[in-house]
């Protein structure tokens, strides 16, 4: 396609709300699946640390 204006790509031939949506909602729900990875990642080393913690000679 040729778009004239930014508007003529913003708007995709009548499909840019779908388009534009698609690419949102995409990228909404990988920051969402990265942030709960961290937030887990986090509290697997909290509970790795707590069981050293409790029994230091098991894990040297």
């Amino acid at each position: 396609m040729n778009w004239q204006s930014l508007d003529n790509f913003l708007h995709m031939g009548g499909y840019g709300l779908y388009v534009w949506g698609s690419y949102g909602l995409t990228l909404a729900v990988m920051l969402v699946e990265a942030l709960a990875v961290r937030r887990r990642q986090r509290q697997a080393f909290a509970a790795a640390r707590q069981l050293a913690a409790e029994d230091p000679e098991t894990y040297r």
